[in-house]
């Protein structure tokens, strides 16, 4: 009988005089319910004893009394003020342990004390859960009836969802369990979804193919082929249900998921094996038969070898029968894959038995995945036995579509990606392409941090010259790419580059706008290559034009950008010109230009009424340049040296037309062996002056373009040149 002071929590016994239960009170509590002891508890609860005291695991008492199923006892705790909220170190409450017990008197005693029916310990188990775990069918009417979601996924702890742990649902945890009269209510009274996924992409279907009680799978997998569950799920190493039926060796089940229209039979687990495969090699003389009957391919290993091995003649005369052909070819030596990057994942899928799609070879898993897609992903593959990367389409996908058109149309553009051909099979287009080694963005970002052997960025002018050609190439043929960003720039092997996914370009609206928007995004890519992507590509988006150029590290690269940003009216053939611009130039270009210049007559004998030393005087409003006081910029020694070649105040001026004279003087001088001690202080005049002069090559090249000492450039190879 309870006692009044059990029964109003205003009259509850204190703790004792020190103002805290006794620790061996609180240690007594909790054997005392574990041992189911309800007097003892109720005394040790009289004399103080906290109600709420945990053990080391968080097992607090009333945890306790939930899972000895003691309704009498938990009634009491609650009644002292028992804490149902209370969670044990793996999270667990004394209501999710009810769903354990079953009990639905103990879950009516708890479910109006706790926040939410749904709450979950750090594995992500609820009571609903825990009841499907359990088999236990009454809790989990009640839960249900009480608001339980049938559907919820297991949310567990941030570094197990980082490995892909977590994300079942109950009709998994029951399918597992083999809890039969469970999996029924589930699918038919409480709309469970028969196709969820955990976060490995498993379903109720494999689960219920972890369950060693052959008979409990059977009908557990019966009730899930009855609501249509996908069959060609994947469990843990890529293994179909077809294929864990077969390791089962359970020639019903394998019947039963054969009966399956939507069946693949000859699909493979990671080791590239089929059903038919496994089943020979573990001697499975019926179900191999079976398979084969129901049309699973002979072309998956060398069956007959296997079976010999088994010294099954019979099966080997089966097989044969069937198609298969034993391989007596002699051993070759190991195939070696010419991607660095991708090398060992090419190796296993070349190793692997893979279904052709016609000239394919490919296989659908994240061990093969290069990249996610807005469609189908692009993965690893073999074309003609290419290597290839392989772009992944919805069959009838504009995307899809847009990608192989563009590609066709620009085979000969050796600037895009190589284009090997498409497949079709199963509703997806596959578009087979070059496999390159990284995008643009991760090569510039593993490279990070590298020391610099000088100053001139080879790499961005090559990178950038490539895809100004491709771009430019896409424009003739009647394209616009419209997704021009750093990781849809692919870098090779020999850090050459390729323009690639052409799934948003279109073709023929001649709008001025399409190649305006181009040229915008070839300025952003610009600015990101030479500045080493330190500043994001998306960051680069967001900024006004004016911001823009202020990010260009130099003149060159500041009149390129303008050029793009604010290419005006006549946008058609614009990067033809933009390809003769000094920034593709090389310093070596540079330097010969100068002197190239320095050998103009009018400027060798400062006649200053000759058009080129009119044409190369400053104007008054520009800005200050970095040479106007060039005499005092050059080296000392090497300045007397040069000035030592002329009479007396005939001396090297500072003048744009005597720096280029004087760059013209000293290269055809410096390498003598007399000038050696001027070479040292030098070093290669091609670095000097473009380190010590930055701005000079612009400001001649800007000064002379259009005109006729624009000879002195180096010769734009490209044939549909046209001035800037």
């Amino acid at each position: 009988m309870e006692t009044d002071s059990q029964n109003n929590p205003q009259e509850r016994p204190t703790p004792s005089s020190n103002g805290r239960a006794s620790m061996e009170d609180s240690d007594l509590l909790i054997e005392a319910v574990k041992d189911e002891k309800i007097e003892l508890v109720q005394q040790l609860l009289e004399r103080g004893a906290d109600v709420n005291f945990q053990e080391e695991w968080g097992w607090s008492p009333l945890h306790n009394a939930v899972q000895v199923d003691r309704e009498d006892i938990v009634d009491l705790l609650l009644s002292h003020g028992a804490d149902p909220c209370l969670r044990k170190k793996n999270g667990a409450t004394p209501f999710i342990i009810a769903g354990i017990v079953g009990n639905v008197k103990l879950l009516k005693l708890l479910l109006p004390k706790v926040a939410d029916v749904n709450e979950c310990d750090v594995n992500g188990f609820t009571a609903f859960m825990e009841a499907a775990v359990y088999g236990k069918v009454e809790a989990l009417r009640f839960l249900y009836n009480n608001g339980a979601e049938v559907n919820l996924h297991r949310k567990t702890v941030e570094d197990q969802e980082r490995i892909k742990k977590g994300g079942a649902t109950a009709l998994m945890d029951a399918a597992e369990k083999g809890h039969v009269a469970v999996v029924e209510i589930l699918l038919q009274e409480m709309g469970a979804d028969v196709n969820a996924r955990d976060n490995r992409g498993r379903n109720a279907l494999i689960y219920a193919l972890l369950n060693s009680d052959d008979e409990k799978v059977k009908a557990v997998t019966r009730l899930l082929l009855d609501c249509k569950v996908d069959v060609n799920v994947r469990g843990e190493g890529r293994k179909t249900p077809l294929i864990l039926a077969v390791e089962k060796k359970n020639l019903d089940l394998v019947q039963m998921l054969l009966e399956q229209t939507a069946i693949e039979i000859n699909d493979t687990d990671s080791e590239g094996k089929t059903a038919l495969l496994l089943a020979v090699e573990l001697r499975l003389k019926e179900i191999a038969q079976l398979l084969c009957h129901k049309g699973a391919s002979t072309q998956c290993g060398d069956l007959v070898a296997i079976a010999k091995r088994n010294y099954d003649s019979d099966l080997a005369k089966f097989l044969r029968q069937h198609g298969a052909v034993e391989d007596v070819r002699p051993h070759t030596e190991a195939w070696k894959p010419q991607s660095s990057r991708w090398g060992e994942a090419l190796k296993h899928l070349h190793r692997i038995y893979r279904p052709m799609i016609g000239k394919l070879k490919i296989f659908i898993d994240e061990e093969y995945k290069i990249a996610d897609t807005s469609e189908g992903g692009i993965y690893l593959g073999f074309y003609e036995d290419q290597e290839v990367a392989v772009k992944r389409f919805y069959e009838g996908s504009t995307r899809g579509q847009n990608e192989v058109s563009c590609l066709q149309s620009n085979r000969a553009n050796g600037h895009v990606v190589t284009f090997y051909g498409s497949e079709s099979d199963g509703g997806c287009l596959y578009v087979c392409l070059a496999l390159c080694e990284h995008t643009l963005g991760k090569h510039l970002a593993d490279r990070r941090g590298e020391a610099v052997q000088n100053k001139e960025d080879e790499f961005a002018r090559n990178i950038l010259s490539s895809l100004f050609k491709a771009v430019e190439e896409l424009h003739l043929s009647g394209y616009t790419h419209r997704d021009l960003q750093p990781q849809n720039i692919l870098i090779d092997s020999k850090n050459g580059a390729c323009l690639a996914d052409f799934d948003k370009s279109i073709k023929g609206t001649g709008d001025p706008r399409e190649i305006r928007r181009d040229l915008e995004a070839l300025g952003l890519l610009v600015l990101y290559v030479v500045n080493k992507g330190n500043v994001s590509f998306e960051m680069l988006k967001d900024l006004r034009t004016e911001e823009l150029i202020e990010h260009s590290p130099d003149e060159e690269t500041r009149d390129l950008t303008e050029h793009l940003l604010v290419p005006g009216d006549n946008v058609k053939g614009h990067l033809s010109g933009l390809l003769a611009h000094p920034f593709f130039w090389s310093w070596e270009s540079r330097y010969r230009t100068l002197r190239d210049v320095g050998n103009e007559s009018d400027i060798k004998t400062r006649n200053t009424d000759g058009r080129i030393l009119q044409l190369l005087q400053p104007e008054t409003s520009e800005l200050p340049t970095s040479f106007a006081q060039w005499t005092n910029e050059v080296d000392e020694y090497v300045m007397k040296k040069m000035n030592a070649f002329y009479k007396k105040g005939n001396t090297y001026q500072n003048t744009v037309g005597d720096l280029l004279k004087f760059i013209r003087n000293l290269g055809e001088h410096i390498n003598e062996q007399k000038n050696a001690e001027m070479k040292s202080k030098i070093g290669e005049p091609s670095q000097y002056f473009q380190e010590k002069f930055p701005d000079l090559v612009m400001y001649v090249y800007k000064k002379l373009q259009n005109t006729e000492y624009a000879k002195h450039f180096p010769k734009n190879l490209n044939p549909n040149k046209a001035d800037v």
